[in-house]
C-alpha cells in the first residue's frame, strides 16, 4: 500500500484545514485508516482513526468535536477535516493504513505509512 498525504499548511488560530491521504496498491475499502501527528520534541500520537467498515471511529480527546475522519472509497482517499485549530495542533501529520483485523485505536494496528504533511497554527 502506498499512501500520499497532502493538505498541510499555515493557518491562524480558529481556522480549518482538510488533510487528504490518497492510497494505491491495495483494496482501499478494506483498510483501517489512522491519522497521526508528531509535534517537535514529542512522540507520534494517534489522533483519529476510521475502521474499514465504518463501525468504529476513534478520536484523541483533545481533538474530539473539532476533527473528523472519513473516507471516499471511490476516490481511494481518506480525509481529516480539522476545525477550530489552535497552536497545540501544530505538528507533522501522517496518514497510515492497517489491515482490517488489526486494532483501530492502537498504533500497533498500522503498518503502511505516508509521508508527513506539516500543519502550523499561528496564534
Amino acid at each position: 500500500v502506498q499512501l500520499q498525504a497532502s493538505g498541510g499548511g499555515l493557518v491562524q488560530t480558529g481556522g480549518s484545514l482538510r488533510l487528504s491521504c490518497a492510497a494505491s496498491g491495495r483494496t482501499f475499502s478494506l483498510l483501517n485508516i489512522g491519522w497521526f501527528r508528531q509535534a517537535p520534541g514529542k512522540e507520534r500520537d494517534l489522533v483519529a482513526a476510521f475502521e474499514w467498515n465504518g463501525e468504529t471511529t476513534y478520536y484523541k480527546d483533545s481533538v474530539k468535536g473539532r476533527f473528523t475522519v472519513y473516507t471516499d472509497n471511490a476516490e481511494k482517499t481518506a480525509y481529516l477535516q480539522m476545525n477550530s485549530l489552535n497552536p497545540e495542533d501544530t505538528a507533522v501529520y501522517y496518514c497510515a493504513a492497517g489491515n482490517p483485523r488489526g486494532p483501530v485505536a492502537d498504533p500497533s494496528g498500522y503498518h503502511y505509512w505516508g509521508q508527513g504533511t506539516l500543519v502550523t497554527v499561528s496564534s
